[in-house]
């Protein structure tokens, strides 16, 4: 009897309205904007190192050959663009919190502590995810299409503002995909998704992800799969994961 009142009550405390919801949903992207702004203003003092950094599989596979700028204002929208991006990035943990902490509001207290260990996680890989791109993808795929253009008799020239955009996008889209194992992990551990059906659903998670890395990306197969490939890895991370939770508390259940 008294865990069934235990049980109603935690249905009541974890139990919003609508208004509640949205009043929520405000406090929190108020403070992720918050922090994004700031880690945005850090980092406008640091950028012109920030370019060089972003550069470098530029500066790797072309060498001293400066970008372009075709418009006057066009390297400083770029500028403010990589300060976006990498506040973004700076203030990922941050933010992370509070769209995991608006999630958190709609669950049962049991429920909430998974909430907690996605936090960091879902910031590591994120970060992940964009050094990624920088460090791996984004060299291959730059001389993917330099060859593809000097096997065509055509001379590459490329703008800052194209670059910056190019890079800029594909940080993000890394980051994002690259949160595969956290979803998978609080999905399952919520109850929400068992493991069985997700095992049984790769092929379907294959076309998926094949769909959306053609989506995401450059029409180009070597950004295609620089980020299927790792898509898919870290499903599988998600799965692996989700097991062996599964199997930890079974073992602790036994006990």
């Amino acid at each position: 009897m008294g865990d069934a009142n235990k049980k109603h009550d935690s249905l009541i405390d974890s139990t919003m309205s609508l208004g509640d919801h949205l009043e929520e949903l405000r406090m929190r992207l108020l403070y992720a904007l918050a922090g994004l702004t700031i880690c945005t203003v850090i980092s406008l003092a640091f950028s012109r190192y920030i370019v060089t950094f972003l550069q470098a599989p530029y500066v790797a596979i072309m060498g001293n050959e400066a970008l372009q700028a075709l418009a006057l204002a066009e390297g400083f929208v770029s500028y403010v663009k990589i300060a976006l991006i990498t506040g973004l990035i700076l203030s990922s943990p941050w933010v992370f919190y509070h769209l995991w902490m608006f999630v958190a509001a709609g669950l049962y207290p049991h429920e909430k502590r998974y909430v907690y260990l996605a936090v960091p996680f879902s910031a590591v890989l994120f970060i992940a995810g964009a050094l990624f791109f920088i460090f791996v993808v984004a060299p291959i795929s730059i001389s993917f299409f330099v060859n593809i253009n000097n096997w065509l008799g055509l001379r590459t020239d490329i703008t800052f503002k194209n670059y910056i955009s190019f890079v800029a996008i594909l940080m993000l889209v890394f980051g994002i995909a690259f949160q595969t194992p956290t979803a998978i992990l609080f999905l399952n551990r919520t109850g929400l998704v068992s493991l069985k059906t997700l095992s049984s659903s790769r092929k379907y998670v294959v076309l998926i992800i094949v769909i959306v890395a053609a989506m995401a990306t450059p029409p180009d197969v070597v950004s295609q799969i620089a980020l299927a490939v790792p898509l898919y890895l870290l499903f599988e991370l998600g799965i692996l994961l989700s097991y062996f939770a599964n199997r930890r508390k079974r073992l602790q259940n036994n006990h």
